[in-house]
């Protein structure tokens, strides 16, 4: 998952460029999902950190920017959504629920100061590298800003809401059948 491309008209990339970055670094089966950076691959390779700068340096170098990139496998996608802390509240609305990607688990300490956070109306929980958020009035003027919210984790993160982390893990489960 890529952060902060194609938003505002700002960071473009096409999204049949992307998947030819990442075949190109052998990533095969490259598929992408809407065009907010969201990428379904295949590696053998198991160094995920190795994998993240390649990708990192080669998007750099390709269009010119250096989005930070988080990639999780398929079976942490899995256990990712199996984990929502809200799933069994009646009525969900996927669209106002968002899963915010952490490059690194920040640890205890931050992760009290985060969940201490005055968020209104939002209501917070945190699983490993993953931080849960609940809109309930919707994403559009949230209580907690996420400039207040990047600066308290301090690390690199993205954002997807649950129904496109769910779309991303239908890809990958495709992906991993037909390999």
């Amino acid at each position: 998952m890529l952060r902060g491309v194609n938003v505002g008209g700002y960071r473009k990339i096409a999204m049949d460029a992307l998947r030819e970055v990442f075949e190109s670094l052998g990533l095969h089966g490259a598929q992408t999902y809407i065009q907010s950076g969201n990428v379904v691959f295949h590696t053998a390779e198991r160094d995920l950190t190795a994998v993240t700068r390649r990708i990192e340096d080669a998007i750099e170098q390709t269009f010119g920017f250096r989005p930070a990139v988080i990639v999780r496998t398929g079976g942490e996608l899995r256990d990712i959504l199996t984990r929502n802390p809200f799933a069994s509240r009646e009525g969900l609305d996927g669209s106002k629920l968002l899963i915010l990607f952490l490059s690194r688990d920040p640890g205890p300490e931050t992760r009290e100061r985060v969940l201490r956070l005055d968020a209104g109306p939002e209501e917070v929980r945190m699983i490993g590298r993953e931080l849960y958020i609940y809109y309930p009035n919707g994403m559009a003027r949230p209580k907690l800003p996420a400039a207040l919210l990047e600066r308290t984790l301090g690390t690199p993160s993205t954002g997807r809401n649950w129904n496109t982390a769910r779309k991303l893990l239908e890809m990958a489960q495709k992906l991993e059948a037909s390999q």
